[in-house]
C-alpha cells in the first residue's frame, strides 16, 4: 500500500441510516480534499409506509456520489438484508463499478434481479472472510459477525492514513444457528495493535442493558410449542432469517412432522442455502401443495408475512383467500418475529382474524420466540474492550439510539466521540475533525416502475387525495369571456348524505357559480387567474362547511 502524503485524509460520509433505521449507504474518501477515491459500504432501502400513499421503497438519493462518480471505487456489502442491499440494483448499475460481497449476498443479488425482472447488473467480485482485499486504495478485510442472516461481516477499512472496523449489523451470540459465530479472536487482534482505530458501529440497541439473547435460546421454546401442539403450527418469520428456519424445521423433525413452506421469499432464501451448503442434514421442505394431504398434526408450516404484508402467506390464510392452505380452531400460529415500526397495526389485524378463526395465536409478548441480530450495552461494552478504539462515531439508528451509544462509549472512556447524522463528513486522519451538513443528502421513492424525487412523485397530492377527495370543475369561455358551457362538476371522495339540506356538492355549486359572477367577463379570457379564483372558491367553502381542504381543479377552455 501506497504512503500517506500529508495532503491525504481519510473522511467518513453516510447517506442513509444514521437518524433513521434503514436506507443505510456510507461513503469513505480517502486522498486530498478536491481529489478523494470513494469506497461504499452498503445500498439500501426503507419501506414506504401509510404517509407515503403508493411508494413501495425509499432510498438514499446518491446525488453527491454521482457528482464524484470517477473517483468511485466500489461498493462492498456487509450482509444481505434489505436495509443494506435492497437498493443496489436500483442504483449502482450508474456508476459500473464492481460490487465486493460475499457467496450468499451475491446470491441474494442474482435472485432479486430474477425475481424482480431487472434488466440492469452489477459486477460482483467475491471475497472471503479474513482474506483482504483492494479497491482503488482502499484494503477491506471482511470478519465474521453473528446476525440474522447468513455471512455477515464487520469490516476492517484501511488506507495509508488510517484504518476503520464498521461493524455493520451485528451481536456477540454464543450460539448462533445457521451462521458462524462473532469472530472474537481477530477483534483482539485488532486490539492488541497499537496503530489508532475508529468504531463506526451499529446502535440499534444501545438503550437496552446486558447481552441480546442467543438464536438457540429461540430454538429451545419453539421446539417446546412445536412438541405440545395437539394440531397443525404455522411459524411465519422473516424469511431471510436462515437459522430461525432451521431451527423451525429441528423442532419439526423432533416432534415427528413434516415441514411445509409457503411464500416466495421462503423458498428463495432456503434454495440459496442449499445450493451453497448452508442447510446440512435439514430436510428438503414440501410444497404448499402437501399442506392438504398431511394430517393436522404432522405438520409445521413456514410462511411469509411476518410483517402484516396483505398479499403474503400469513395474512391470506388469516383472510380465507390462500388457495390452498388453512388453519382450523385448534390449530397455532406463531409470530416468531417483531412489527417493523409502522407495521404493528397491520400484524395486530392478522393476529385478530386468526383469533376469530379459533387459532391459537403465540407472540413475543407471551413466549421468547424472537431475539434481536443486534448488540445490548454488554456486548458494545465488550466490543471496545477488544478493540480499544480512539474515535467511536455511531451510526445504524434512529437519534435516540446514537445519543445513548455516544453517551455510553464516552463512559466507558472513549477519548473521541462523534455524533453525527446523515450529510455530516468526519475526517478520521490525520485528525479527527466533525463537518456537520458538509453534503448534499435526500432521498428516492420507488413509485411501481419509477425511481423519482419526493417533489416528482406529487405524493402530497396524494395525501390531500386520501384525505380530503378531490373536485373537478370544468367550463368553457368564449372570446369575450362569455360563459358558453359549464361549469360540469365531478366530485370524488366526498361525503354524501342523503338527508342533508346543504350537501357538499351544493356547496361547490354554490361556490363556484358566485366566483363566476364576481368574476368581470373581459378578465375570463384569462383562464388560468380566472379558473384560481373559482378553484380557491369552492375549496374554502367545503373547508368552511366540512373542516377538510379537498384537491380542487378548475380546467376553463377558451374557443
Amino acid at each position: 500500500m501506497a504512503k500517506s502524503t500529508t495532503s491525504d485524509q481519510m473522511v467518513f460520509v453516510p447517506l442513509g441510516g444514521v437518524g433513521e433505521i434503514g436506507m443505510n449507504m456510507g461513503l469513505y474518501g480517502y486522498g486530498p480534499e478536491h481529489g478523494r477515491k470513494w469506497l461504499v459500504v452498503d445500498c439500501g432501502v426503507s419501506f414506504g409506509g401509510p404517509e407515503l400513499p403508493g411508494i413501495e421503497l425509499v432510498m438514499p438519493d446518491p446525488y453527491f456520489l454521482e457528482d464524484q462518480a470517477e473517483n468511485v471505487v466500489g461498493l462492498v456489502l456487509t450482509h444481505a438484508h434489505e436495509d443494506h442491499y435492497g437498493a443496489i440494483l436500483d442504483l449502482w448499475p450508474t456508476f459500473d463499478r464492481p460490487v465486493f460481497a460475499g457467496r450468499f449476498g451475491a446470491a441474494m443479488l442474482k435472485a432479486k434481479r430474477i425475481s424482480n425482472h431487472i434488466e440492469d447488473d452489477v459486477e460482483i467480485q467475491l471475497f472471503e472472510p479474513g482474506v483482504p482485499f483492494h479497491a482503488g486504495p482502499f484494503k477491506v478485510e471482511a470478519i465474521e459477525v453473528s446476525h440474522s442472516i447468513p455471512e455477515s461481516n464487520a469490516l476492517l477499512i484501511e488506507t495509508p492514513a488510517g484504518r476503520v472496523l464498521h461493524t455493520g449489523d451485528w451481536k456477540i451470540d454464543p450460539s448462533p444457528v445457521g451462521t458462524p459465530a462473532t469472530n472474537i479472536q481477530r477483534f483482539k487482534e485488532l486490539g492488541a495493535d497499537d496503530k489508532p482505530l475508529t468504531l463506526i458501529c451499529d446502535s440499534t440497541n444501545a438503550m437496552k442493558e446486558g447481552d441480546s439473547p442467543s438464536e438457540t435460546e429461540v430454538g429451545v421454546n419453539l421446539e417446546r410449542l412445536i412438541a405440545t401442539a395437539k394440531h397443525r403450527v404455522a411459524v411465519t418469520i422473516f424469511a431471510s432469517n436462515l437459522g430461525r428456519m432451521i431451527s423451525i424445521a429441528r423442532a419439526a423433525a423432533k416432534a415427528d412432522r413434516q415441514v411445509v413452506a409457503a411464500g416466495r421469499a421462503v423458498h428463495r432464501i432456503a434454495g440459496i442455502a442449499r445450493e451453497l451448503g448452508l442447510m446440512e442434514g435439514v430436510p428438503d421442505f414440501l410444497d404448499q401443495d402437501a399442506f392438504g394431504y398431511l394430517p393436522r398434526e404432522k405438520v409445521v408450516l413456514i410462511c411469509t408475512g411476518s410483517q402484516g404484508e396483505s398479499r403474503a402467506a400469513m395474512a391470506r390464510i388469516a383472510d380465507g383467500s390462500h388457495p390452498v392452505i388453512d388453519l382450523s380452531p385448534g390449530d397455532m400460529a406463531i409470530f416468531s418475529s417483531w412489527a417493523i415500526p409502522g407495521n404493528e397495526k397491520a400484524v395486530l389485524d392478522i393476529q385478530n382474524k386468526l383469533v376469530d378463526k379459533g387459532v391459537v395465536v403465540v407472540t413475543g409478548r407471551e413466549e421468547m420466540i424472537h431475539v434481536s441480530g443486534h448488540p445490548r450495552r454488554h456486548e458494545l461494552a465488550q466490543l471496545y474492550d477488544w478493540l480499544k478504539p480512539d474515535v467511536l462515531i455511531p451510526v445504524h439508528g434512529e437519534p435516540m439510539h446514537l445519543e445513548a451509544h455516544a453517551t455510553f462509549g464516552r463512559e466507558k472512556g472513549i477519548e473521541t466521540v462523534f455524533s453525527i447524522r446523515n450529510g455530516d463528513m468526519v475526517q478520521l486522519y490525520p485528525q479527527p475533525r466533525h463537518m456537520p451538513g458538509e453534503v448534499r443528502t435526500g432521498v428516492l421513492y420507488l413509485d411501481g416502475n419509477l425511481l423519482c424525487t419526493p417533489e416528482e412523485s406529487n405524493v402530497r397530492d396524494r395525501r390531500r387525495l386520501a384525505f380530503g377527495g378531490v373536485v373537478i370543475v370544468s367550463l368553457v369561455v368564449n372570446g369575450k369571456g362569455q360563459i358558453v358551457s359549464g361549469p360540469v362538476f365531478d366530485l370524488d371522495g366526498i361525503p354524501d348524505l342523503a338527508d342533508d339540506d346543504d350537501p357538499l356538492s351544493a356547496v361547490a355549486h354554490s361556490a363556484a357559480q358566485g366566483a363566476i359572477k364576481s368574476f368581470p367577463e373581459k378578465r375570463r379570457t384569462d383562464t388560468g387567474r380566472f379558473g384560481e379564483a373559482i378553484r380557491r372558491a369552492v375549496r374554502s367553502e367545503l373547508n368552511a362547511a366540512w373542516g377538510r381542504k379537498p384537491l380542487v381543479k378548475v380546467f376553463v377552455h377558451k374557443v
